[in-house]
């Protein structure tokens, strides 16, 4: 549904340029052409800076170092070099160029299961699911549907993929969550009270606090991303305690979307800051990758310790 959904954005966008640009030709306004090109194909650019100037404004006291003027302007143009690749390309067209890879001989060799963001399908994943694939690691990418449901409808996608894992290795997998999907696995995580059947969670760039965005959001999934919602509240208070040592946390003071910057950590875990990172782009960064491949290194036994 996503997929359809951003192939018809991208098409449509490509078109309207298109027959703006003929249109201005035609009647022999070059730069009315250039110029409307530029506004309908780039003017994502302009949306993202005005992320950046908020998270920049509601940083207040928060603990986090503020980044600085020359961070937020490269976070800010690896973001316009990020979001066509994926909103774009990756997920309206590529999001099935990897399938889950379940190999038949995988029984003793760990797993991992990702699970995607907000406005997000499996195709985010497409570099780590390549790299997975040819190291011959089993792997299961999910896409939860509908988009603007519900943050708990993703529950019973992420069992079905976790069983599928589970019974193709007979071990516990690594959770990758990206965005809204860290608060997707925690739900889950609530709803199949076991500790056992996670051998890892790793999330990059989520709102484990809420996000201040949040406050403009008309769907259900982002309007529980909301600071202080009762959802987070309840989330929170349904998690036994020490279950956030499991967890390693990826955020970054240059987050367009989840700010103030502390929102993306989660109180009793392994909170790693990755300085001059944009929201989308962390999804890509070497860190979470090597994170990855530090737990699926660690021995089983590792896991009553963690």
């Amino acid at each position: 549904m996503l997929a359809r959904l951003q192939q018809t954005l991208t098409l449509g966008a490509l078109l309207l340029a298109t027959v703006w640009a003929v249109l201005c030709l035609r009647a022999g306004h070059a730069s009315w052409a250039t110029g409307g090109v530029v506004l309908i194909l780039g003017g994502y650019a302009g949306v993202l800076a005005l992320e950046f100037l908020l998270l920049r404004l509601v940083h207040g006291e928060d603990p986090t170092p503020r980044a600085t003027a020359p961070q937020l302007w490269r976070a800010w143009w690896g973001e316009v070099k990020s979001a066509p690749q994926v909103f774009c390309w990756r997920q309206p067209f590529q999001s099935q160029r990897f399938p889950d890879h379940l190999p038949a001989r995988a029984q003793g060799r760990r797993g991992v299961l990702f699970v995607h963001g907000f406005v997000c399908n499996r195709g985010v994943w497409n570099s780590w699911l390549k790299r997975l694939t040819a190291a011959g690691t089993p792997f299961v990418a999910v896409t939860m549907e509908p988009p603007f449901g519900c943050i708990d409808d993703g529950i019973a996608t992420i069992e079905a993929g976790m069983r599928r894992l589970e019974d193709c290795t007979g071990m516990a997998p690594v959770l990758v969550g990206h965005s809204m999907g860290g608060l997707a696995l925690r739900r889950w995580w609530v709803a199949h009270n076991d500790d056992a059947r996670v051998h890892r969670a790793i999330t990059i760039a989520t709102p484990h606090q809420g996000t201040w965005l949040a406050r403009f959001a008309v769907s259900r999934n982002a309007r529980q991303m909301r600071q202080g919602s009762p959802w987070l509240a309840q989330l929170a208070a349904q998690e036994p305690a020490g279950r956030a040592r499991h967890f390693t946390c990826f955020y970054s003071h240059c987050d367009n979307i989840v700010f103030p910057p502390s929102a993306a950590k989660l109180p009793g875990s392994d909170n790693r800051h990755l300085p001059g990172v944009a929201h989308v782009h962390m999804a890509d960064h070497p860190a979470p990758w090597l994170a990855l491949q530090a737990a699926l290194a660690q021995p089983a036994l590792a896991q009553t310790v963690l």
